[in-house]
């Protein structure tokens, strides 16, 4: 009789609980020396490996493969699929788990046949765009404060479209060579939308739903309008309302944080400073010195 080590337990180092996600979970884990197994779940998981390379033996749905796991290897284990995992060294996984309707959905929205779309589990991928995702992901789950529901949704789409990619093992057809946009009215609804909510958390949901769009179609149509991505146009609005403030009025930059939509003020300036490399202090002491002048009698 095989006698099986003893199972060991990882230790959470980050998760995306209480982050208010949607269809999308993460944790960053690490995992000791030893055997681990993982029950079947409802949801398409991945597994991304996060340190130096350890010898590792996987047993998932009859299969097995003993492999050197490095840095960027990713493992894919479908809804429903448990499978185990030995390493001979301790290390680190970002685990992402996706909701299968987000899936079938994003399928659907692309206009796949979400019966022929069956993901099978695959050891040691490498995947650049899955990799990136998943980077954001790690980064997202390490920044102090969250970032807009838009772009979780945003990285889950995406996630998912990768995953119909490398299910299919072809690449998902662009919709027309020709990079079709919103229309003018609903670029219109959109931006003054976005404008009048800058203070508030913005869902990409209610906004396709205000384009009468599905929130796959948003992301490409919203892109090829704009140049930007959803997300980001909405944080470039946010900072250019705050500098207006700042230049303008005599707020404080608490204040002036919350209107702009930031979470509070140190995330302002930490993305004030990406935005312009200043801090607001150093923009209010700018705006205060010029202030005079233009109240000066010509």
């Amino acid at each position: 009789m095989t006698i099986l080590p003893p199972q060991i337990s990882p230790q959470i180092l980050l998760t995306s609980a209480g982050r208010a996600w949607s269809g999308l979970s993460a944790e960053f884990v690490h995992i000791p020396r030893g055997r681990s197994h993982i029950q079947g779940s409802d949801m398409h998981r991945l597994g991304i490996h996060f340190s130096p390379p350890v010898n590792a033996d996987c047993r998932c749905d009859g299969r097995r493969m003993r492999r050197v796991q490095k840095w960027g290897d990713i493992d894919v284990i479908p809804a429903g699929v448990d499978g185990s995992w030995e390493d001979d060294a301790d290390c680190r996984i970002l685990r992402v788990c996706l909701d299968p309707s987000r899936l079938d959905q994003v399928a659907g929205e692309l206009g796949r046949d979400v019966g022929k779309i069956e993901l099978q589990p695959k050891f040691q991928l490498r995947d650049a765009g899955i990799e990136a995702i998943c980077r954001a992901i790690k980064a997202d789950l390490e920044a102090d404060t969250p970032s807009d529901p838009l772009y979780i949704d945003l990285l889950a789409n995406a996630l998912a479209i990768r995953l119909i990619e490398t299910a299919s093992g072809a690449s998902v057809t662009p919709e027309s060579r020709t990079e079709p946009k919103l229309s003018p009215r609903q670029l219109r609804m959109l931006t003054e939308f976005i404008e009048t909510h800058l203070e508030q958390k913005l869902h990409l949901a209610d906004l396709a739903a205000l384009a009468g769009v599905s929130v796959t179609r948003l992301k490409t149509l919203f892109r090829n309008s704009t140049g930007v991505p959803v997300h980001q146009y909405v944080i470039r609005r946010r900072v250019e309302y705050a500098l207006a403030l700042m230049t303008t009025t005599s707020m404080p930059a608490s204040e002036i944080a919350l209107a702009a939509g930031f979470a509070h003020q140190s995330h302002m300036t930490t993305t004030l400073r990406r935005f312009t490399g200043q801090t607001p202090g150093e923009i209010l002491r700018q705006a205060s010195e010029f202030r005079p002048k233009l109240q000066r009698p010509v």
